[in-house]
């Protein structure tokens, strides 16, 4: 589907002509919108690639992006990103995509000295052009379709001018006698990571509000309910905080709770959230 300055992929056919584009281009700019926020582990939601001749919204949620793997992978074809590590990691991991020849516009900044390392802030250093990024589209909700208007415009435009800050950023890590510098760093830093699974922090609950004033037993408590937490999170693949907040799991610490009633007779929990990790929450703090 075309609309006004790029172009829609939710089907093989339209991915099967982005390939080819790109493929002839020899040169795409690519960036990811992704999910860290409602979910455990990071959804891929969108995957925003753009030519010298085009701009194409991929769709990973009703398109398998895996044809994409020899474009990635052919040294011959320049992929530019900005701060793309993860990008690239949740690539990796979704699709086992191998990237080479990669040319990162954030590190590149980083070796020619520049401080504020964000897309806009090195595109205004480098090509004089003002971006209005918004926080707030950052953490909306990528993978609700259709996707809004303002969100496809806020996702174009983080791949509009990567090309062109490419070709400036080159040509003064050529005059600075920096390129060789550059390519390793993007080989070897940026090109070989990879995703790896979050892990429980062992002390996390210490640094929860209200921790420092608990007994003992409390301590245990809140330990085993933030252990239990995490693995809930891990399990459904939500954020931790959509299963217990903070605050409930450090209030129901505080309670000596022996059955689902007095579970419920506490006021902790809401009735929906009662019925689902009721039994669970007391199996957590069983004899601590």
């Amino acid at each position: 589907m075309t609309q006004d300055g790029f172009v829609w992929v939710d089907d093989s056919d339209g991915l099967q002509r982005a390939i080819r584009e790109a493929n002839r281009a020899r040169i795409i700019a690519i960036d990811t919108e992704y999910d860290s926020f409602h979910y455990f582990r990071e959804k891929l939601c969108l995957v925003q690639a753009k030519t010298p001749s085009g701009t194409y919204l991929l769709d990973p949620i009703s398109t398998d992006l895996s044809a994409f793997a020899n474009t990635f992978q052919n040294k011959a074809i320049l992929k530019i990103i900005h701060a793309g590590d993860n990008d690239l990691r949740i690539l990796t991991r979704d699709y086992d995509f191998d990237f080479r020849n990669i040319f990162d516009t954030q590190r590149a900044a980083s070796i020619l000295g520049s401080h504020h390392l964000s897309l806009a802030s090195v595109i205004t250093e480098y090509l004089g052009i003002e971006l209005k990024k918004s926080k707030k589209m950052q953490r909306s909700q990528w993978d609700c379709r259709p996707l809004t208007e303002e969100q496809m415009e806020y996702a174009v435009e983080d791949i509009e001018y990567l090309i062109p800050l490419y070709q400036e950023l080159k040509k003064q890590l050529k005059e600075r006698d920096l390129l060789k510098q550059a390519e390793k760093a993007f080989e070897d830093e940026i090109a070989s990571a990879r995703w790896s699974e979050k892990v429980l922090d062992s002390r996390g609950h210490t640094r929860i509000e209200g921790f420092q004033e608990m007994r003992p037993s409390q301590r245990r408590r809140l330990a085993a309910l933030y252990k239990w937490r995490f693995h809930k999170a891990k399990e459904t693949n939500r954020a931790v905080f959509m299963i217990l907040s903070d605050q409930n799991i450090a209030e129901l610490a505080k309670e000596r709770i022996y059955s689902v009633e007095s579970l419920s007779k506490s006021g902790i929990l809401s009735e929906k959230k009662l019925e689902q990790y009721g039994t669970e929450i007391l199996e957590a703090v069983k004899s601590k």
